[in-house]
């Protein structure tokens, strides 16, 4: 064979592979993918601007996780979702609390003069009740309101910290205070537990929620950032909503950047991420319109975390974001005019 006819024919092979190359592609990316749900409430409406997520309820405009701060975020700031992590106590109760201690929250090293950290895994529930979960809270003038609210020695101590809205929360209070008067209310739940104690708290809430708010069963979605407690919610409590566990985030947005849509087997309701990813010097940013239009192929919504900046949430909107979780949800009002 001549070099012409050699070269000739391994032009004609390359531009085979590249055009087989360019048709793969093309069909992964106008192939429409399977839907993950048939109605999905966590996707905005097309034309609206995101929902409102109170991140522990708007740890800037009131203590975190605690009933002063759900109940603000809803009839002040009337919020979409409220965004909260749950951990389990001593006895097998699920609480709020970002922290699996609390010592940066509560009064708890008043008690006894220490500096260790003091773990929620440790205590009762009736034991964490005696603690002020106000105590810790920077306002926005930089004051400490609740720190004199009562004294350790104070006969009625749980009684005020209660009416204050102050106390540890147990998780069926929060449904319970908002279920009657607010249906149409939504939440992101973090189970922050791995392992066995994560399990359990998988099987509180799914009996929870069928059992006594079975309203807001298609309402709540469940977040980790352990994969096994992902593995176990997919395979036994299908019914509930996931949000998207590490592993699962990763896996759709790589195959979302390279291109290889069908490849992803994505089965989340959420994929709740930040607006970029550092590792090792590098950075990726991940406040992309491709990756919430794709994910919105498969009905799955798109919320970013944690958004403080007035700029920022303008940015995030006009990409089309389902959700913003933000510390102050008194700022996303008046970015937004609400």
């Amino acid at each position: 064979m001549s070099k012409r006819k050699k070269n000739k024919k391994g032009i004609i092979i390359l531009v085979s592979i590249i055009g087989g190359l360019a048709l793969f592609f093309f069909l992964m990316n106008i192939i429409p993918p399977k839907k993950v749900l048939k109605n999905n409430l966590f996707i905005k409406e097309e034309s609206g601007i995101p929902m409102l997520a109170a991140h522990r309820g708007g740890s800037l405009n009131n203590p975190e996780n605690t009933l002063k701060a759900y109940k603000a975020a809803v009839n002040e700031y009337h919020i979409d979702i409220i965004e909260s992590d749950l951990w389990m106590t001593k006895d097998g109760h699920l609480v709020y609390s970002h922290d699996g201690y609390i010592d940066r929250m509560s009064d708890v090293q008043l008690f006894d003069d220490t500096t260790n950290e003091h773990y929620i895994a440790d205590y009762t529930l009736e034991e964490l009740k005696n603690f002020n979960f106000g105590y810790g809270f920077l306002d926005k003038d930089g004051g400490y309101p609740y720190q004199d609210l009562v004294t350790l020695d104070q006969d009625d101590r749980q009684e005020v910290l209660k009416a204050n809205d102050l106390q540890i929360l147990e998780v069926e209070e929060l449904f319970n205070e908002f279920y009657e008067t607010n249906p149409e209310l939504m939440f992101i739940v973090e189970i922050k537990n791995g392992g066995e104690e994560g399990m359990k708290a998988a099987t509180i809430l799914d009996n929870l929620l069928t059992a006594v708010f079975p309203i807001y069963k298609n309402r709540v979605v469940i977040g980790t950032f352990h994969d096994e407690i992902s593995k176990d919610l997919r395979e036994n409590h299908s019914d509930l909503l996931r949000g998207a566990a590490i592993k699962d985030a990763a896996g759709f947005i790589l195959t979302q950047l390279f291109g290889v849509n069908l490849l992803n087997r994505a089965d989340f309701a959420c994929l709740q991420i930040p607006t970029s990813f550092s590792a090792k010097g590098f950075k990726l940013s991940l406040d992309r319109k491709t990756i919430i239009k794709r994910a919105h192929r498969r009905n799955i919504a798109v919320q970013f975390w944690t958004i403080n900046d007035a700029d920022e949430m303008k940015h995030l909107a006009n990409l089309g974001a389902d959700c913003i979780m933000t510390d102050d949800p008194e700022l996303f009002n008046l970015v937004f005019g609400r």
